[in-house]
C-alpha cells in the first residue's frame, strides 16, 4: 500500500507541476513551459493510473484533485501574487478536511 501512496504522491506533485506550467506557457506562446505541462500532465495521469491499482477511484481522485487544488491555490498566492482572502483560505482549509474524511472513511483492509 505503501507503494500505491508514493505513485499517489507523485501524481499529484506532477499535475501540480503542469498546472504551474501550463500558468507560465502564457496560453501556449512559451514553447518550454508548454512542452513541460504536456510532459508533467503525462507523468500525473500515468503514476495515477499506478495509484489506482490499490485505490478506489473515488478516493484516489479526490485526494489527487483536492491536494492539488489547494497546492495550485497557494503557488498562485505565493509564486504568481494573486490575491489571498479569508475565503480562499478557508475553502482550502475545506478541501483538506474533506480529503482527510475521505481517507478515514475509506477501507483499510
Amino acid at each position: 500500500m505503501m507503494q500505491a501512496w508514493i505513485w499517489l504522491i507523485g501524481a499529484i506533485v506532477f499535475e501540480v507541476l503542469g498546472t504551474t506550467a501550463m500558468k507560465m506557457s502564457e496560453g501556449f506562446t512559451k514553447t518550454m513551459p508548454s512542452v513541460a505541462m504536456g510532459v508533467f500532465y503525462i507523468l500525473s495521469l500515468a503514476a495515477l493510473t499506478y495509484a489506482l491499482k490499490k485505490f478506489d477511484v473515488s478516493m484516489a481522485y479526490a485526494i489527487w484533485s483536492g491536494v492539488g487544488t489547494a497546492l495550485i491555490t497557494l503557488i498562485g498566492i505565493w509564486y504568481f501574487k494573486e490575491s489571498v482572502s479569508v475565503m480562499k483560505l478557508a475553502s482550502i482549509g475545506l478541501i483538506i478536511i474533506g480529503v482527510v474524511g475521505l481517507h478515514l472513511s475509506g477501507d483499510h483492509s
